[in-house]
């Protein structure tokens, strides 16, 4: 009974690693006769796994997505990383942490003793940020939407609106919609907490591309305060120090060794005195390059810093 059990697990893991198998293969992967692995496939089915033969010269056989959820299997590095994810999914802001933390109950009660050991020592936090989670069944349906290429009713906020739904993003521990809104043609990004959606969807569109073609940097630069791809503000300086203490802290900024200790940074930011408060982190003095803008946002952070020494 043991040899037979863990051929089937052994069996049911082969089939997950690939969508279809020859039966002669796994005959031989297994060391079985073609009549065992017929066996075996019949006994899968019994416990709920839907293993669908399939035609060809040889025939063969398929893990086909079923009714039901069936008994899972997962190796070792794959069980640990899904104890991982669900224990970092209370800060998703998708409204699922307690569902998470049944799942990973779930999990971990039928892991072996040497796997629940080494999640029990992994320590993971993540720290959650406030603000508004979004209702589970919300992303399904803008998910929904979004694979079907449907265009979406919805309503946002105190506004009723059409739009093309393109991509489900996460950014700073919120969920957001990247859509074409059809009323004022043009890219929007909605805040995924603040949508309801209106059922039924509407027609099926062709699917347009977003601005830059990079859906990332689209929703960075959105956020950066740009529509063009980059930071607002830009600016260049020389710092006293060497580039390979600034290289670490300089987020996408550009490092350029100048000598020993000095080093070129080129800097993006928000705005021209969030750059020089930016730069003034770095605890050395600073020969700005250029442009203008910049060397007045360090005056104007310079009488501020004055004044505010003079008060205290």
């Amino acid at each position: 009974m043991f040899e037979t059990s863990a051929r089937l697990l052994s069996l049911l893991s082969l089939l997950q690693a690939r969508r279809d198998w020859p039966g002669q293969v796994l005959a031989e992967r297994l060391d079985v006769s073609p009549r065992t692995v017929r066996r075996d496939v019949d006994r899968l089915r019994e416990l709920g796994y839907p293993v669908l033969a399939t035609k060809g010269p040889d025939g063969g056989y398929r893990l086909d997505a079923g009714a039901d959820l069936p008994p899972l299997l997962f190796d070792d590095e794959q069980a640990v990383a899904l104890a991982v994810a669900l224990r970092s999914a209370a800060t998703s802001g998708a409204g699922i942490a307690e569902a998470a933390m049944r799942a990973l109950t779930t999990v971990r009660q039928v892991m072996p003793a040497r796997l629940r050991h080494h999640v029990d020592a992994l320590e993971v936090t993540a720290v959650a940020r406030d603000g508004p989670r979004v209702d589970g069944a919300v992303l399904v349906a803008l998910g929904a939407a979004v694979r079907a290429r449907e265009v979406l009713r919805f309503d946002h906020g105190d506004a009723r609106r059409r739009a093309e739904p393109h991509h489900l993003v996460t950014w700073g521990g919120r969920w957001y919609l990247v859509a074409w809104d059809l009323d004022r043609g043009d890219w929007r990004i909605f805040r995924a907490d603040r949508i309801t959606p209106r059922i039924p969807t509407g027609p099926r569109f062709v699917p347009r591309d977003v601005p830059g073609g990079d859906v990332a940097a689209f929703v960075s630069a959105r956020f950066r305060g740009s529509a063009g791809g980059g930071w607002p503000c830009r600016g260049e300086v020389v710092l006293a120090l060497p580039a390979a203490e600034v290289a670490p802290h300089a987020g996408d900024g550009i490092v350029e060794e100048l000598g020993p200790e000095r080093c070129r940074l080129v800097l993006g930011s928000w705005s021209w005195v969030g750059l020089a408060a930016s730069l003034g982190r770095f605890d050395a003095d600073v020969e700005v390059v250029g442009p203008d803008e910049l060397r007045e946002a360090f005056a104007h952070l310079s009488r501020r810093y004055a004044a505010a020494a003079l008060r205290s």
